[in-house]
């Protein structure tokens, strides 16, 4: 039976209480995540159509910006904007000839930009651009950005006092078709790192943005007869931001990240994980407007120490089985989790869609499961 009860943002990402009156780096929560794409224009089709999302602005040559053309989309809590070069040596088109399609930006609204980057660059963070403000006649936007892993940034932004359809320069535009909303917040979003550097990135986090260390997955807790990795997770005072950060691990053949980082050519992010309160309605309609999720054997769903540990949830498991959800249980709760195939023609970054039930945890008993899953992929495109 569906769970039809609104859930609040505690219940779709799993918050906890926070006192932000220490905290160095207060944040606010997710404001968007840029994509630098081959075509915009597509891009914003196949995310309004398979994704569910609403177009809802759009700025490019006909605003006077030459270079690109960016649309905004949009999902409950959850904001993409897609940029595609319009000039054959903008920054778009450079970084899609040596990453393809991949995630350029991870924007985070702040409630004071100037300090955010004031403590962040003191503590050692690449700055990339200085406080400034974008006006027009809806509105100002404070917005600096600095730099991370590979060549991802955060953008700090604050539009508190911005009421405009995304930023200044944008312009509103109509949905394209009648979109339904799949998915209602960002959960986490998960950077893979060169062997050897993800304490560092840890540190930097810890560090600069005064994250702390949530979860570590080492050794057996994340390897396959044939590969391994390792990943921590930082997150902010109340969890509503976490970054899970992987490396590749010495294992008997190529890992999930070092496919990536092969296929990328330098680190970057992942993969993305959507909350939504309904993952087998979000799971039925975007398979059937063409979204490809990983298999999953029927073995994983027969185990009987499976069943006996996870217990009763919301969903019959004959009804995760036909859809390939994967579920794990904790000492806080349950969650149901799955895994699309890369969303692009490179085996780089793909999403994940969860829904939790108390659990503030990442499935670390699919892991497993997960991995040989993925390796049956890489198998096939030779990459193993």
């Amino acid at each position: 039976m569906t769970d039809t009860r609104p859930a609040t943002e505690a219940d779709l990402v799993g918050l906890t209480d926070h006192d932000v009156s220490n905290d160095p780096f207060p944040i606010k929560g997710w404001d968007h995540v840029r994509f630098y794409v081959g075509n915009a224009k597509q891009a914003a089709h196949y995310y309004a159509h398979s994704f569910g999302m609403k177009l809802v602005a759009y700025r490019g040559p006909e605003q006077g910006y030459k270079a690109h053309a960016e649309y905004v989309m949009k999902a409950g809590g959850v904001t993409f904007v897609l940029t595609g070069a319009v000039q054959p040596d903008a920054p778009a088109a450079l970084h899609h000839a040596k990453h393809g399609d991949g995630v350029i930006e991870v924007a985070l609204t702040v409630p004071d930009v100037d300090k955010a980057w004031e403590h962040a660059t003191k503590q050692g963070a690449k700055g990339i651009s200085a406080p400034e403000d974008f006006k027009d006649e809806n509105g100002t936007v404070r917005v600096a950005s600095i730099g991370t892993y590979g060549e991802v940034r955060h953008v700090l932004v604050d539009r508190s006092n911005y009421e405009g359809p995304f930023l200044p320069g944008f312009i509103e535009r109509k949905p394209i078709g009648n979109p339904e909303r799949r998915f209602q917040a960002i959960d986490h979003i998960v950077g893979n790192v060169e062997l050897g550097k993800m304490n560092e990135w840890v540190d930097f986090y810890n560090r600069v943005m005064g994250f702390t260390n949530m979860a570590e997955f080492i050794g057996d807790d994340i390897a396959t007869e044939y590969s391994a990795l390792m990943s921590k997770v930082v997150a902010n005072g109340n969890r509503k931001i976490k970054f899970p950060l992987n490396e590749p691990a010495i294992s008997k053949k190529k890992s999930q990240i070092d496919e990536y980082l092969e296929f990328y050519g330098s680190p970057g992010v992942q993969h993305m994980a959507l909350a939504t309160n309904d993952i087998l309605s979000t799971v039925d309609h975007l398979r059937a407007a063409g979204v490809e999720f990983l298999d999953v054997p029927d073995s994983y769903y027969e185990d009987e120490e499976l069943r006996s540990r996870i217990g009763k949830v919301r969903a019959p498991i004959d009804e995760l089985q036909k859809r390939g959800i994967l579920v794990d249980r904790d000492e806080d709760g349950y969650l149901l989790q799955i895994f699309t195939k890369p969303q692009q023609d490179r085996p780089t970054f793909f999403f994940e869609f969860i829904e939790r039930h108390g659990s503030l945890g990442f499935g670390k008993g699919n892991f497993k499961a997960l991995f040989e899953a993925i390796e049956r992929e890489q198998d096939r495109r030779g990459n193993l």
